[in-house]
């Protein structure tokens, strides 16, 4: 049996902070979700001035990078490189660059996606979020 290693609430929360004021500092209004390694909801909120299709698409984001252990934006890149077959995918929607995995030795621990500007300023911000755990 092996032990596993999981998001607290307190991880959850240097997350949040750190990815709201790297938002607010750059004046981008986004929509960030963090997700457990099974996809599911752990902390969401749409920041003032957030498109509300962001909310979905954030969590969409988040959702498809745990559990494809993986940048959402790898997806992205396939799709656009001709394997539309993927848009086919069951349970998995997001497949755009913003959802970022929360990986900690090498284990997903959980993701995080951003919605409501520029792709890689999405992704830019999941970053600075995780990065203040002092993972990538």
């Amino acid at each position: 049996m092996k032990t596993k290693t999981i998001l607290e609430y307190s991880d959850v929360e240097i997350i949040a902070a750190s990815a709201v004021a790297e938002a607010l500092k750059n004046n981008w209004a986004v929509s960030i979700a963090i997700v457990d390694d099974g996809g599911h909801l752990l902390w969401f909120q749409r920041m003032d001035g957030a498109a509300p299709i962001s909310a979905q698409i954030a969590q969409g984001k988040a959702r498809c990078s745990a559990i494809g252990r993986r940048d959402s934006k790898i997806y992205e890149d396939m799709i656009n490189g001709g394997r539309t077959s993927f848009l086919s995918a069951s349970g998995l929607d997001g497949m755009l660059e913003g959802g970022i995995p929360i990986l900690k030795d090498g284990v997903c621990l959980g993701a995080v996606g951003v919605s409501g500007v520029k792709s890689d300023q999405d992704a830019q911000v999941a970053r600075q979020g995780i990065a203040a755990l002092g993972l990538k």
